[in-house]
C-alpha cells in the first residue's frame, strides 16, 4: 500500500511545481505571506482538508487537517513561505512548503484506510520572528506525534542540530548637549554602546567554541557635534543547549548594565525578536526518513552538518518529536540565502528534487502510522531527551 504514494505524487507533481515557482515569482517576508498562504490553503482545502486561518495570532499562520475518523496517530508536516528582502526566495521555502503540502495531501489519500490524522501547519516568518515558537508555547502540537519539515540544501544531509538563540536590544539613553561646547553637560549614549561591545569581545575569550554573539549598532547619534543621547544595539546570542544560552545572556546582561555604569546613561534591554530553542533531532524518526529518502533520490545523503545557524523548529522539537533534515538540489556549495539557490529551486532539477522531497515525506508519515513499534522507539527517545 506504501507504493500507491508514488501515484498520489505523480497526480499532483504538476501542480507542485507550479505552487512552487508561483511562490517563487512571489516573494512575500515574514507575516506579509498573505498570497501565498492562500495559495497552498487553496489547495488544501480542494483535497478535503479542513482549514484555518490566523492561528496563534498570526495571520499568515494556518493549521489543515484531514482526519481519517479512526484512531491513529497524528501527522504534522511543517510548510514556511516566508521570503528574504532583495534576494526573494533564497533559502527554497517556496520548495518547504510545497513539499509539506504535496506530502499532506498525498499522505491524506490513504488514512481513511489507515486510520490517524494528517495535518499541514503553515508557519510564517521563520527567518525573522518564527510562528513554530507560540505554536509550541499555545498548545498547537498536543495531539501531534510526530512533526517534519525538509529543507532544501546544496546536498542532502540528516536532520541534525541548531543552535538555542536569543535576540536582544540594548537602548541606552544620554542626554544631549554641544560636543565641542559644553561636552562635560552631556552623557554620551553611544560610549555605552561602544563599552557593551568591547565587554562582550573580552567575554568571548571565555566561552566555549559553539557560542556565537554577533550584533549591530542600528542607532548611534545623528551629527558628531551633538552628543547622542539615544544609542541602541541589538545582538544575537547563541549557544548549543538553551541552558547554557541563559547562562551567557546573563553575563551579557550584566556587561551591558557595566557599560551604563561607566558612562551615567540608562539601560533598557528588551528581545526585539523571538528566541529560538536548540533542535533536537529524533534520531528514530531521523532515521526513517534517510531510508525512504535513499529509497527515493539516487544522490547520497550524508550525515549531519555543524550548524551554527538558529531555527524555530528547534522550539517543536522541545515538545514533539521532530526532525529537519536537508534535501539537495546538487550542487555542492551552492549557497543558501542567494538569488542563486532561489534560482535553482525553479530548474528542472528543482523540481525533481522538490517531487522526491514530497514522496519521502509522505512515506515516513505512512511507517509511523503503520508501525507501532517505531511510533514507540520514536516516543521512547523523545521522553527520555527531555
Amino acid at each position: 500500500m506504501k507504493s500507491l504514494l508514488n501515484k498520489e505524487i505523480e497526480d499532483i507533481r504538476q501542480q507542485l511545481w507550479n505552487m512552487s515557482d508561483h511562490l517563487y515569482g512571489n516573494p512575500e517576508l515574514g507575516d506579509q505571506e498573505f498570497r501565498s498562504m492562500e495559495l497552498l490553503v487553496d489547495f488544501l482545502k480542494k483535497h478535503h482538508f479542513n482549514v484555518e486561518t490566523g492561528i496563534v495570532n498570526r495571520p499568515t499562520a494556518f493549521k489543515a487537517e484531514f482526519k481519517s475518523g479512526k484512531p491513529g496517530p497524528t501527522i504534522a508536516y511543517l510548510a514556511e513561505y516566508d521570503a528574504l528582502p532583495g534576494v526573494g526566495h533564497g533559502c527554497g521555502h517556496n520548495m518547504i512548503g510545497t513539499m509539506s503540502v504535496g506530502a499532506g495531501v498525498a499522505l491524506s489519500k490513504l488514512v481513511n484506510e489507515l486510520g490517524g490524522t494528517v495535518v499541514v501547519l503553515g508557519t510564517p516568518a521563520e527567518e525573522t520572528n518564527g510562528a513554530k515558537v507560540p505554536m509550541s508555547e499555545a498548545g498547537t502540537f498536543d495531539d501531534v506525534d510526530v512533526a517534519m519539515i525538509l529543507h532544501p540544501g546544496d546536498q542532502s544531509y540528516e536532520s541534525g542540530d541548531s543552535l538555542a538563540m536569543d535576540a536582544i536590544q540594548f537602548s541606552y539613553a544620554g542626554k544631549s548637549s554641544h560636543a565641542a561646547a559644553s561636552p562635560e553637560k552631556g552623557i554620551n549614549a553611544l560610549d555605552s554602546v561602544i563599552q557593551l561591545f568591547n565587554g562582550i569581545n573580552a567575554l568571548r575569550e571565555h566561552l566555549p567554541t559553539d557560542v556565537r554573539i554577533h550584533g549591530v549598532i542600528p542607532e548611534g547619534g545623528q551629527a558628531a557635534n551633538v552628543v547622542p543621547d539615544k544609542a541602541v544595539a541589538q545582538f544575537y546570542v547563541r549557544a548549543k543547549e538553551r541552558s547554557y544560552l541563559n547562562e551567557v545572556v546573563e553575563k551579557v546582561k550584566n556587561i551591558a548594565n557595566g557599560a551604563a555604569l561607566m558612562t551615567g546613561a540608562t539601560l533598557e534591554i528588551s528581545n526585539y525578536e523571538l528566541s529560538y530553542d536548540d533542535m533536537v533531532t529524533n534520531n528514530a524518526l531521523s532515521q526513517a526518513f534517510t531510508t525512504n529518502l535513499k529509497a527515493t533520490s539516487a544522490h547520497t545523503v550524508h550525515p549531519k552538518k555543524l550548524s551554527y545557524g538558529s531555527i524555530d523548529m528547534g522550539n517543536v522539537s522541545q515538545v514533539v518529536p521532530a526532525i529537519h533534515p536537508y534535501i539537495g538540489l546538487n550542487e555542492p556549495g551552492l549557497i543558501a540565502h542567494t538569488t542563486e539557490f532561489a534560482d535553482k529551486t525553479i530548474t528542472e532539477e528543482g523540481h525533481q528534487v522538490l517531487a522526491n522531497g514530497a514522496l519521502a515525506l509522505a512515506k515516513t508519515g505512512y511507517d509511523v502510522l503503520t508501525n507501532s513499534d517505531l511510533l514507540k522507539e520514536i516516543q521512547t527517545e523523545f521522553n527520555h531527551s527531555k
